[in-house]
């Protein structure tokens, strides 16, 4: 909602707000401003990987707000007034998410060496999402923005007593950073080293797309895309950019990284799924399990029983009894209140397991021959085609198993996702029984970034 008038990095567009009741030296002492000194009052400290801090406290003076500081050791602190309900999440974000501490632009992130695009694309291997660095970036500092023209007795500081949430961002907002570099003191960081912005060519608002051009680039339906509506701006990223009339719109690499991630999750289910005889779409391994039923169904209701019986059924009776129980026991394969009759759930650890296994013998021998390298053996034909026959049943699983199998592998037995992604992409090549170009396709949407490297 505004920047603390002692932030060493500023927030284009919004507001100054007189921070001075805060001990910005001591993170404990920010805490204990709002922690437990009334109702609806909070505040914590913590320490970050970086050697650094972050505190937070609900402003008694209006509630409605909170403090949100940030210490980095070396490029100085951050100080944010935000909505007191977002205390939460910008502690989790500083803290657990891994993606610096600078935000603009809808979520590029800067961790004082570089930006980085939002984080969208979910890296199980490493159970964070892959960072995307911003190509043919340009820091813009306080010094930059203060070389143009500005007017500091145009803008001023706000009290915290009496502030409200902005509607608009401020129009002369460089008159309000010409203000605040006025005031700070001698041993303040130098406006050289005060982040406030980034420039990139991907970020120009001649190169932004709007929901039709995300649908474009994703390669989805526009019946497809998440409905506005009814919610669906959460399963969007968040804009670069928001006009007036509220249509959002989007960098081109933020589009492409969404269209990643919505293929990630969405994409097995499409590309192993087939038509039932129903006319509705499910998964191929249902399909298929329902089809050969069928004609098992139907040769036994049709066959004549015994020399003087006639059969149970015929004709469009008989099909349709057939369809009918076929459909039932192809189901129960899968669904019901135990999972169906095969344990899926049960399955899928056993083969996750079969696979880290396979992989914890190469390891082994390695250590056996002292070898410093390790070529993986292919998995056997057997594992290969039941990771195939679940994910034929369960698409929606394929990225979560691939993923899962990565991560024990990188932890366990210390194995590169990449190394392990090509012997799984090999391996379904050659036992899987798909073919090639499903096999290629699914991988590349379903392995995580990190196992992708080809």
């Amino acid at each position: 909602m505004a920047n603390g008038t002692r932030t060493d990095h500023p927030t284009p567009g919004l507001p100054f707000v007189n921070d001075g009741r805060l001990p910005l030296d001591n993170p404990d002492a920010i805490e204990r401003t709002g922690r437990n000194q009334g109702e609806g009052l909070w505040g914590r400290s913590d320490r970050t990987r970086d050697g650094g801090w972050v505190a937070f406290t609900t402003e008694p003076k209006n509630p409605a707000f909170a403090w949100a500081v940030y210490h980095h050791p070396i490029h100085g602190r951050t100080v944010l007034l935000i909505r007191d309900r977002d205390l939460g999440s910008l502690h989790h974000i500083w803290m657990f998410d891994r993606m610096g501490f600078l935000f603009r632009h809808g979520g590029y992130w800067w961790n004082g060496e570089r930006w980085h695009r939002p984080g969208q694309v979910w890296d199980a291997a490493y159970e964070h999402y892959d960072p995307r660095p911003v190509a043919n970036q340009v820091t813009i500092t306080a010094a930059d923005v203060l070389r143009a023209p500005n007017n500091p007795q145009q803008a001023s500081v706000s009290k915290i007593a009496s502030f409200t949430a902005p509607e608009a961002p401020v129009a002369n907002w460089r008159d309000h950073l010409a203000l605040w570099a006025q005031h700070r003191s001698p041993g303040a960081r130098p406006l050289e080293a005060c982040v406030v912005d980034l420039h990139a060519p991907e970020l120009e608002a001649v190169s932004l797309v709007d929901m039709a051009g995300l649908a474009k680039i994703a390669a989805v339906p526009a019946d497809d895309m998440p409905d506005l509506r009814y919610g669906g701006a959460k399963e969007l990223p968040e804009p670069q950019d928001v006009a007036d009339d509220g249509t959002m719109r989007w960098s081109v690499p933020v589009a492409r990284d969404w269209a990643e991630n919505y293929h990630q999750k969405n994409g097995a289910t499409v590309l192993l799924s087939a038509t039932t005889s129903y006319d509705t779409t499910q998964p191929v391994g249902l399909v298929d399990s329902h089809n050969r039923l069928r004609k098992n169904f139907l040769e036994d209701l049709t066959k004549p029983r015994g020399k003087r019986r006639k059969p149970l059924l015929k004709g469009d009776e008989a099909r349709e009894a057939a369809d009918s129980l076929a459909w039932t026991a192809a189901t129960s394969l899968m669904y019901g209140s135990d999972y169906g009759l095969i344990p899926h759930f049960p399955l899928r650890e056993v083969l996750v397991d079969a696979v880290v296994g396979h992989l914890a013998e190469d390891v082994e021998r390695r250590k056996e021959t002292q070898k410093e390298d390790i070529t993986l053996s292919d998995l056997s034909g057997s594992t290969v085609k039941m990771l195939t026959w679940y994910f034929q049943h369960h698409p929606d699983s394929t990225a979560s198993i691939l993923g899962e199998i990565c991560l024990q592998s990188r932890v366990r037995l210390g194995l590169a996702p990449a190394q392990v992604g090509e012997l799984l992409r090999l391996s379904f090549h050659l036992d899987s029984g798909l073919d090639k170009g499903i096999i290629d396709r699914l991988m590349d949407m379903a392995l995580p970034p990190s196992a992708r490297e080809r």
